[in-house]
C-alpha cells in the first residue's frame, strides 16, 4: 500500500493543545461538575481530586483548546527533496483554525491529497473537527469523515502503520525515532510541558519549535517504513509561523 503513495500528496501534521483555562479555580462551577463526572473513573483509580487532574485537561476537545498547530510537505527542487513546514499557533484557537483551514482548502483539496500524523486518528484529527466545530466552523473537506467506512478514510497515522493490526500496542514518536536512528524530537520540550509554556511562561515560540520538531520527525519516520532516504536538515524550510496575540471572545 505505502509504495502507491506518493509523499508529495501528503500533509504532515501535529497539534498542541492546552487546558482552556490556567487553573481549575478559573472554571465556573457547572464546567467543574462536568469535568469531575469526567475524570470520575481516574480520579477513584490515582486517588486523585479532579482539581489535581487539571492539567491534564487539554487532551480533551470539551476542556481544552488548541494553540498550535504545525503542518509541512515535501517538495523536489533541483532534484532534491525539501520539506517546508509552518505554524500556525497563538492565544486566538478560532484564527488558528481558520488560518489552518484555509491551507487545507486551497492547496490539499483533492481526492489524492492526504493529512499523516503521529496517533493522529485517535488524537490530531478527531480534537481539530471538534474543535472546529466549536468554533463554528467547517469541517474542510479532506477531515470530513462522517458517513465513510473505516477503509474509505484516506488519511495516514504512522502510529496505526507501526501496530499492523495490533491495536492494543501503543509506541510513542519519541520511542519511533531512536529505534530508526532519528533525531529525538522531545530533547527540549514533551507534551506535558506544553500547558506550562502556554500559560505560564507565555513562550509560544517554544511550543511552534517542539510542534514543527514533531511534524518533521513524522515525515522523516513515514521515509523510514517506505524505505526511502530521510530529508537532509539542510533541506528543512521552516516557513516564518502565522501567529495570532489576539484573545478568544470566550477568554
Amino acid at each position: 500500500m505505502l509504495d502507491k503513495i506518493k509523499e508529495e500528496n501528503i500533509l504532515f501534521i501535529d497539534i498542541e493543545t492546552v487546558a482552556q483555562q490556567p487553573s481549575y479555580d478559573m472554571l465556573n462551577n457547572h464546567t467543574k461538575e462536568l469535568w469531575a463526572k469526567k475524570m470520575s473513573w481516574t480520579s477513584e483509580k490515582e486517588s486523585k481530586t479532579p482539581e489535581e487532574l487539571y492539567e491534564r485537561a487539554g487532551i480533551w476537545a470539551e476542556f481544552g483548546k488548541i494553540v498550535c498547530i504545525s503542518a509541512g510537505f515535501i517538495v523536489t527542487e533541483d532534484g532534491e527533496r525539501h520539506f517546508r513546514v509552518k505554524s500556525f499557533c497563538g492565544n486566538n484557537e478560532k484564527m488558528i483554525l481558520t488560518a489552518f483551514s484555509a491551507l487545507l482548502s486551497k492547496h490539499f483539496n483533492k481526492d489524492k491529497h492526504m493529512l499523516c500524523a503521529h496517533n493522529g486518528k485517535e488524537f490530531d484529527f478527531p480534537y481539530i473537527c471538534r474543535r472546529l466545530l466549536v468554533n463554528g466552523l467547517p469541517i474542510p473537506k479532506i477531515l470530513d469523515c462522517a458517513g465513510k467506512k473505516p477503509w474509505e478514510v484516506n488519511n495516514l497515522d504512522t502510529l496505526e502503520l507501526w501496530r499492523f493490526g495490533d491495536y492494543k500496542h501503543y509506541t510513542s514518536l519519541d520511542l519511533l525515532a531512536n529505534i530508526f536512528n532519528l533525531p529525538s524530537p522531545k530533547e527540549n520540550m514533551d507534551g506535558s510541558m506544553v500547558g506550562h509554556a502556554y500559560w505560564v511562561d507565555q513562550n509560544i515560540d517554544s511550543i511552534s519549535e517542539y510542534c514543527i520538531n514533531d511534524v518533521v520527525t513524522i515525515c522523516q519516520l513515514f521515509l523510514r517504513y517506505k524505505g526511502l532516504p530521510i530529508i537532509s536538515e539542510t533541506n528543512v524550510d521552516v516557513i516564518p509561523p502565522f501567529i495570532t496575540d489576539d484573545q478568544d471572545a470566550s477568554e
